[in-house]
């Protein structure tokens, strides 16, 4: 048979340029249909990473002599990241379908009693 003549596509370099539409578009699109408490969320998980970095880079420069107590800060900031992760699929409304008979006062209140649970673990396990 013979070859074919039909033009082979040709996979352009992203620019610079259409990765500013890319993250200018996902952007907007957040803050346009991001309700007001899931972007409260966002943003305390944000810190919560921002908390855990800081945490595991001071362990590395200055050591990690108390190392009951890095692991404790450590283990509570990514706990408190995975509830709070729990909680925003919880309460999205995109997700109703998934979890139909949890109420969001149900979903803060189940927050609530893990985060006090899980910072009683990480307490007692300073010593």
């Amino acid at each position: 048979s013979p070859p074919s003549t039909a033009p082979k596509p040709t996979l352009s370099k992203p620019t610079a340029q259409t990765w500013d539409k890319i993250v200018n578009n996902v952007l907007s699109h957040y803050l346009d249909t991001t309700p007001q408490r899931t972007k409260l969320l966002d943003a305390f998980m944000a810190f919560l990473v921002a908390v855990g970095a800081l945490q595991f880079v001071y362990c590395v420069l200055a050591g990690n002599y108390p190392f009951n107590a890095f692991l404790s800060g450590f283990s509570a900031t990514v706990g408190q990241f995975v509830l709070t992760a729990s909680l925003r699929i919880q309460t999205t409304e995109a997700n109703k379908g998934d979890f139909p008979s949890v109420s969001p006062e149900r979903a803060f209140a189940d927050y609530v009693v893990c985060s006090l649970i899980l910072h009683f673990f990480c307490v007692n396990f300073i010593n």
